[in-house]
């Protein structure tokens, strides 16, 4: 089908969307990452399927097929969605204040039984569609300068303090840095953004000092000096290093890495699969796959620039800005530029939540293609 068979401004649809219109050049970057990570853990297991391997292929195969449902999914349902998912992650996120369950000295999950639910993964979605939604509807001139900023920032910083509160510092931070790049995309104002930057740097000492838990604060002293501390609280950072800094150019083979395979780097299937990798396959490899990234990200943000509604280009925008912070934030972390904060390299890294909610905005951006010469109401309203 030609991108002239699907509906146009004024047009009504007459023929049925098809598979064709999705994007297939991300569908196969997602699943060579995702291969990548099932490889990587296939090693790290030692050479074995389990107990990493086969459940992560599993996994994919089931959001790979999520996925493409959700992108055949009208945007029009996906907007008229857009509050309802944001207010049933923020009751949610109430819920797990006040009793949620606790586990490794954090609540973060309600127990529902039959299953652990994080609702903070559901407001790393809710939060996109939230926002998109809201700008979709405001001038110009209010997303650039106006009082009306405070309902964005509101809707931003509420769900932030509750998540860091569980504590979970890496997940509040994405949700803090998804909503800022949304605000930004849709047009806010310089001196607002310079404005905001300068009281983010005055408030940085006051938040570790009186706010942070005492685990997060060794964290960051940890990360501004782990030789102090290279078999306690700065292990991880020092093995992450040697691991990466040992690969060299071409790595020492699959399979191979010392650091990973005698358990000298912790959590090397999740949080520092990344450094696993650099280890066996060296900058080359580690580059390759950091380059494939940067292309699952360009095409993402051609989808969200060819939309013709405003819902359509901030929907696609924010979740592609998701994705980059995953990577910007785990890549920072595993090298030493920034705190272990926990946040796992998207489609690498062993873990069905992150994966499913990884999946389900790319669903949201294939969506955004598929239907991009749907013109959206500008209404706010729920409806």
């Amino acid at each position: 089908m030609t991108a002239s068979a699907l509906t146009r401004p004024g047009q009504r649809e007459r023929l049925p969307v098809k598979l064709a219109e999705i994007d297939w050049r991300l569908v196969g970057l997602l699943c060579l990452v995702a291969g990548v990570g099932a490889m990587m853990l296939y090693s790290l297991g030692g050479t074995s399927w389990e107990p990493w391997a086969a459940n992560h292929l599993i996994r994919v195969g089931f959001c790979l097929v999520m996925m493409l449902v959700l992108a055949l999914v009208d945007l029009r349902l996906w907007f008229a969605l857009a509050y309802p998912v944001y207010l049933a992650g923020f009751v949610l996120l109430i819920g797990v204040e006040l009793f949620g369950y606790t586990a490794m000295g954090a609540q973060r999950w309600l127990d529902l039984g039959f299953m652990r639910l994080q609702p903070s993964e559901i407001m790393k979605v809710g939060i996109v569609l939230a926002l998109a939604r809201w700008y979709h509807g405001t001038s110009a001139k209010d997303a650039k300068l106006s009082w009306k900023l405070l309902i964005p920032i509101a809707m931003i910083g509420a769900p932030v303090l509750l998540v860091a509160h569980q504590p979970d510092l890496g997940t509040a931070m994405l949700i803090a840095l998804t909503g800022a790049a949304i605000m930004f995309m849709a047009g806010l104002s310089w001196k607002l953004i310079l404005a905001a930057g300068a009281a983010f740097v005055a408030a940085v000492p006051p938040f570790i000092m009186f706010v942070l838990h005492e685990y997060q604060r060794e964290r960051i002293l940890t990360f501004l000096n782990p030789e102090a501390d290279p078999s306690g609280a700065g292990y991880h950072i020092m093995q992450s290093k040697i691991a990466m800094g040992s690969g060299g150019f071409l790595g020492k083979g699959y399979g191979l890495g010392s650091q990973s395979q005698l358990e000298f780097l912790p959590e090397k299937h999740t949080d520092f699969i990344f450094a696993a990798l650099s280890e066996e396959f060296g900058f080359v490899g580690s580059f390759t796959v950091l380059a494939v990234f940067a292309a699952i990200i360009l095409i993402s943000l051609r989808i969200a620039s060819l939309s013709h509604s405003h819902f359509g280009r901030l929907a696609a925008g924010g979740v592609t800005a998701t994705f980059a912070l995953y990577i910007l934030i785990n890549g920072a972390m595993v090298m030493g530029l920034a705190p272990v904060v926990g946040v796992p390299m998207p489609l690498l890294s062993y873990g069905g939540t992150v994966l499913l909610t990884v999946m389900v905005g790319f669903g949201l951006i294939q969506a955004v293609r598929v239907h991009r010469y749907l013109e959206l109401p500008k209404g706010r309203g729920l409806f």
